[in-house]
């Protein structure tokens, strides 16, 4: 969360630039990070990130602290347009078919090492299905709480920790193939 984060909506929420500025810059590599595993190619996640914030700042003055995360707001955001988008075109890109690389700097043969797993884990990752994707996607790489993920994706904690636990159960028969 961004320090003095309440406040710094409520200045966004009266059309202060600056403050919409600053959860822009807090919150756009998080957003971009879901949607480009999302997606699968930078271009396009780099379009729905800079939709997902014109959003954002198109309905903030209707945004409603309601004890969730302004982040929750944002993923749901981002997620409605990810939908949208999948949704008006017919190409689909498999999710370990991404053209990101881990960012990662020890030694080459370790570098190699991790790519593979990183490609084995994200190959598996896409063979799940949406909902589970979604989670694994804000519990182990967003790092969010289930509280959190719940909030953003309008479910229960216990469905979300269902949720989970069925993905990874999927996940550790995939990757031990």
């Amino acid at each position: 969360m961004l320090d003095g984060e309440k406040n710094i909506i409520q200045r966004a929420i009266r059309g202060e630039s600056s403050a919409f500025g600053q959860l822009y810059d807090h919150y756009m590599p998080m957003i971009y990070r879901f949607v480009l595993l999302k997606v699968g190619r930078r271009e396009e996640a780099e379009d729905l990130t800079h939709q997902v914030f014109l959003s954002a700042l198109q309905n903030i003055s209707g945004y409603k602290h309601l004890g969730h995360p302004f982040s929750s707001w944002l993923y749901k955001i981002a997620r409605n347009s990810i939908i949208d988008n999948a949704r008006t075109k017919k190409e689909t890109i498999p999710l370990y078919d991404l053209d990101m690389e881990p960012h990662i700097e020890p030694a080459i043969e370790k570098t190699l090492d991790l790519n593979k797993e990183f490609n084995s884990a994200m190959k598996a990752i896409g063979q799940l299905n949406e909902e589970q994707q979604n989670v694994v996607i804000m519990k182990f790489i967003e790092g969010f709480s289930h509280k959190e993920i719940a909030e953003a994706l309008d479910k229960n904690e216990g469905a979300i920790r269902t949720i989970q636990h069925r993905a990874i159960i999927k996940l550790k028969k995939l990757l031990s193939v």
